[in-house]
């Protein structure tokens, strides 16, 4: 999961994603990560912390973190909130492989639309709120997929 703090979106989508996962008996590895080096080290905006709360999730143990080239390797599916993230991605990206891990998280619930998760930073809480609702329903579709990919194999 990655956005350009990673305080916002991207700690809510990792949290999100590990709590389904957990729920659903699915097996997986999930992180969050960023660009902007400004924040490395730090915990998920407050407003982040306190919407994930709500909502049953506990993300106040997430650092962020500067997305690397090794993260290609080590994550089969690395999903991004915006057009900017995903260019980001993109520049980083080494092979014709490593760019086809690379998705807009909105599109898992609306495929080929390329939404955006827009950032709630500058906004007020009724924007984290938006994002959550937002990256539920992603995750939500992550999920299903997963489920189906396991049927398949069956």
């Amino acid at each position: 999961m990655v956005c350009l703090g990673n305080i916002c979106r991207s700690p809510l989508a990792e949290g999100i994603m590990r709590k389904k996962l957990e729920i659903n008996h699915i097996d997986g590895m999930v992180d969050s990560c960023g660009f902007e080096s400004f924040h490395r080290g730090d915990p998920p905006d407050s407003r982040s912390i306190d919407t994930a709360l709500k909502n049953g999730v506990d993300i106040r143990q997430q650092r962020a973190r500067l997305f690397r080239a090794e993260d290609f390797d080590k994550f089969d599916l690395i999903y991004v909130m915006d057009h900017n993230n995903y260019r980001d991605v993109a520049d980083v990206a080494r092979t014709p492989e490593d760019l086809a891990k690379v998705d807009l998280i909105m599109n898992a619930a609306f495929p080929g639309a390329n939404l955006p998760v827009p950032d709630p930073y500058y906004g007020g809480k009724q924007g984290f709120d938006k994002t959550w609702e937002l990256l539920d329903k992603a995750t939500d579709a992550i999920v299903e997929k997963i489920k189906g990919e396991r049927k398949d194999k069956r």
